[in-house]
């Protein structure tokens, strides 16, 4: 079996999987797989134990009994060891959407570099979690009663919340305040779609529109029964001229989605679509 095929399997398996059961790591590395099929998986699978190794051996150097330690030692490993850093100077490189590829470069996006931390922190046994935090992936650590939210693009920085008040208000705008949703884990599946949607938003605005599908599709084999994906693949099928398989992803949409809104437009767009098949 070649890397790509075994790539698309992982993916489908995924999308038929609880979210708790969807390994984080070996799905985002199969995602980067389908852009680089010539990739050796196994290369980065070992790359991931590494990390998991080393962030093990300098946790049980500097010790693992407070959130500050835990946090050091995947700095330490991660940050100054394989020098994993943002990428500030080429952020919307669609390498940096690529775990294969930022494991190559060593550097990428905030959601990429978290993976890799959220990894090898799981590994260890530590409750570690991506943040539901809007235009800047971020991570947050918890023992006990006790909580850490780090920025994975700054070298693992931790935030406050006047740090976080600040950030939200750059990207949101001055009325923009904090609230409980932006402290709430994401699911691994989420952690991947956002992934995969920072690709999708770069192929569309540079109106690479095939390409932009292709993404989509890879987004639904590991989230198959989200409404949403299927209607923005449709519409962007029917753009792009491919009427049957327009109405293939709209049909999924009606079967799917529970909103009456939703499903009276896109009744209305598949009578136009099959018409014009027809």
């Amino acid at each position: 079996m070649s890397d790509l095929a075994e790539a698309q399997g992982i993916l489908r398996r995924a999308g038929g999987r609880p979210d708790r059961d969807v390994d984080l790591a070996e799905t985002a590395l199969a995602l980067g797989a389908l852009d680089a099929p010539d990739a050796r998986l196994n290369r980065y699978r070992d790359h991931l134990g590494v990390l998991t190794r080393d962030v093990a051996e300098a946790a049980r150097t500097a010790g693992t009994d407070d959130l500050a330690a835990r946090a050091r030692a995947l700095a330490e490993v991660l940050v100054e060891r394989y020098g994993y850093q943002g990428d500030r100077e080429t952020y919307n490189d669609l390498q940096n959407a690529n775990l294969l590829r930022v494991i190559d470069r060593r550097k990428g996006l905030p959601v990429a570099l978290a993976i890799l931390f959220i990894h090898a922190g799981r590994a260890q046994g530590w409750q570690i979690d991506g943040l539901n935090f809007p235009g800047h992936f971020l991570i947050s650590m918890s023992l006990g009663g006790e909580r850490a939210v780090l920025d994975p693009f700054d070298g693992l920085r931790p935030l406050g919340a006047h740090d976080l008040r600040q950030l939200l208000k750059a990207i949101e705008g001055a009325d923009a305040e904090l609230s409980s949703e932006h402290y709430a884990p994401l699911g691994n599946r989420a952690m991947l779609l956002r992934l995969q949607n920072n690709r999708k938003v770069r192929l569309l605005h540079d109106e690479h529109r095939e390409l932009a599908v292709q993404t989509l599709e890879a987004m639904l084999m590991i989230a198959p029964a989200e409404p949403s994906l299927w209607h923005e693949a449709g519409l962007l099928h029917a753009h792009l001229g491919n009427l049957r398989a327009a109405v293939l992803a709209l049909e999924q949409v009606m079967q799917l989605s529970h909103d009456p809104n939703s499903q009276r437009d896109v009744a209305h767009l598949l009578k136009q679509l099959r018409s014009r098949i027809n």
